[in-house]
């Protein structure tokens, strides 16, 4: 008799291993099939959302070539079906008969819809459906104040987190072997292209393909952060082995190697929450200094901002929308067009900016202490709708995530979930405290290489050593000074 087959449905956990949606598929009996689905409402979102960034396709795409060789390695495979998981997930789990499918939860609000619609078509057709979460330490419903409601502010939120997973000491499992391939009814049904079956996968696969040759992005080899499990795996294990214990105060300098480069990871499952998480712990036991040790806390903490954005997101969805904060919806910003695409072009005239968003466009990653800033200066100096620099992030980063863009955004504009409303960061100031030597504005402004490190980081360059840089577009303390003007009206 065939074993009841089970299919299971990657999302955002791109790896087998410490996979516990996969785990509990494999739980179910080992004929199980992995299925990955090209949606079109990801990547090719109605014109009032962002489009997807050419290096997160090309991010995922490579991440899901790996991962079919990865199943096979398993002694499965991985099906690529194309369409509205609506219609095709249910088609494809008729089509093999499988008993059940499962998958790992998700916080951004067309994920939570789309899930609930493809479950009840599951479940119409008799079949059943496991779902929980997988990319996150913490399940959100479990963070809630002492009240009863969801957490709106870090610190308190931090300290409940954190309790919830040094007590649950998360480990991590090892990637499922020897599970089942289709029987062989359904392989024969796989390769011919006549058969429903075969013609779904088949579009699926040549589309993969497609997207792979057309992604656009051009930075392959300048992004730091690199597709695949296995890549993944690797560079978690060389940011332990070194930068970790140097975490802080390295991670603030742009020009320094001091970030693990694993957002992008995280943000598609190439690498679970917990697999970060334990990594830390190993080297925590071995640290030799409470400088290293507290280095540690500082990332486990970085890990803490993300679930603090993605449980924020998960309990207030509008957030996706607008501003936490109501008076926030009345602010009459200037909305510049020119010195908008000035900004996102890195010809702003202040080299930070500058060099942090030529970053950006040529790698499709940015330092996060440069996020801040361009962020800051998008927002405060140009007073320009954060929502335009939110939705411009999305469109060239490789990391993009809703949560975590949405949460950063709303930080710097001071609209979202923090208490500290006034945040204003002066470019100057923050070259000269995290690029002190001018090596990261050098980097990304070779025109620039010449001008001497005090201009540099100031900005003041002279009219014949600017060499057709451009004058500054603003001068930020009169900017400043509007922006709190005009914050004053809505303040009330």
């Amino acid at each position: 008799m065939t074993a009841p087959r089970t299919l299971f449905w990657h999302r955002r956990d791109l790896r087998l291993a410490d996979n516990t949606g996969l785990q509990a598929a494999a739980a179910l009996g080992p004929a199980v099939t992995g299925v990955y689905v090209l949606d079109p409402a990801i990547l090719n979102p109605p014109a009032e959302l962002p489009p997807m960034a050419p290096a997160r396709l090309w991010f995922l795409v490579e991440s899901l070539v790996e991962l079919q060789q990865r199943w096979r390695d398993a002694g499965s495979r991985l099906l690529v079906v194309a369409g509205d998981p609506v219609q095709r997930l249910p088609l494809l789990a008729s089509l093999l008969e499988a008993a059940a499918v499962v998958w790992s939860r998700d916080v951004e609000p067309y994920a939570r819809e789309r899930d609930r619609q493809v479950a009840r078509a599951l479940q119409a057709s008799g079949r059943k459906v496991l779902v929980d979460w997988d990319q996150l330490l913490v399940a959100p419903e479990l963070l809630k104040t002492g009240g009863g409601d969801p957490y709106r502010v870090y610190g308190p939120f931090l300290r409940n987190w954190r309790g919830q997973v040094e007590r649950s000491e998360p480990g991590t499992v090892d990637a499922p072997t020897g599970l089942i391939d289709l029987d062989a009814g359904s392989l024969e049904a796989l390769q011919t292209a006549a058969g429903e079956l075969g013609r779904l996968c088949a579009e699926g696969q040549r589309e993969l393909e497609q997207l792979r040759s057309g992604h656009g992005f051009q930075g392959t080899d300048l992004c730091p952060c690199r597709p695949g499990e296995a890549a993944a795996a690797g560079q978690l294990a060389a940011f332990v082995d070194g930068p970790l214990l140097g975490y802080e105060p390295d991670r603030n300098f742009p020009g320094m190697p001091g970030t693990s480069f694993l957002s992008a990871a995280l943000s598609v499952g190439t690498v679970s929450p917990r697999q970060a998480w334990c990594a830390a712990q190993e080297i925590k036991d071995v640290a030799r200094s409470d400088e290293q040790r507290h280095a540690i806390t500082v990332w486990e903490q970085e890990l803490g901002w993300r679930e603090f954005y993605q449980q924020a997101l998960f309990h207030f969805p509008e957030l996706a929308d607008g501003p936490y904060r109501e008076q926030w919806r009345r602010f009459p910003w200037d909305n510049n067009e020119d010195w908008f695409d000035f900004w996102k072009d890195g010809q702003t005239g202040m080299p930070i900016i500058d060099a942090a968003m030529r970053q950006l466009n040529q790698t499709g990653w940015m330092h996060n202490r440069c996020r801040m800033i361009v962020a800051s200066f998008l927002v405060k100096d140009l007073i320009c709708d954060w929502r335009w620099g939110e939705r411009a992030f999305m469109e060239l980063e490789v990391d993009g995530d809703l949560a975590a863009n949405n949460g950063g955004w709303q930080w710097s504009a001071s609209s979202g979930m923090d208490p500290k409303p006034l945040r204003i960061f002066n470019p100057a100031t923050q070259s000269t405290k995290f690029d002190a030597d001018g090596e990261y504005i050098r980097r990304w402004l070779p025109e620039l290489r010449h001008v001497n490190t005090k201009d540099l980081l100031s900005g003041e360059i002279g009219a014949l050593e600017r060499r057709g840089y451009p004058e500054p577009l603003i001068d930020h303390k009169k900017q400043q000074a509007r922006f709190k003007a005009l914050y004053a009206t809505i303040r009330s």
